[in-house]
């Protein structure tokens, strides 16, 4: 039997039938977090798809990693526009991100 456990749709990888990326999964699977961790994390989510997306992410490493890899440039050059177009409200979420992430 033959599960598919992540889809591609819309230009990203998705756990199948969900609107949960592959990316959140594979980020903390490399940051060191073990499945059952991410499971938690992400309640809507079974162990067996959490596996189930490792499980794909290890298969196609080389090619999801480079789907990754193009995801944060797109990223850091979407950073640099909003910097450039207005910089004082950038360095306003910046300056937030940090006081959120200190209040934790």
């Amino acid at each position: 039997m033959n599960k598919p456990y992540v889809e591609f749709r819309d230009g990203g990888y998705w756990i199948t039938g969900t609107r949960i990326s592959l990316d959140s999964i594979i980020y903390a699977f490399l940051q060191g977090q073990i499945a059952e961790n991410i499971a938690q994390s992400f309640p809507l989510l079974t162990l067996e798809q959490v596996y189930g997306g490792i499980t794909f992410y290890l298969a196609h490493r080389n090619e999801i990693d480079l789907y990754l890899k193009k995801a944060q440039s797109e990223f850091a050059l979407f950073k640099e526009a909003l910097y450039q177009s207005d910089s004082d409200f950038y360095l306003k979420l910046i300056q937030a991100k940090r006081q959120f992430q200190g209040s934790q």
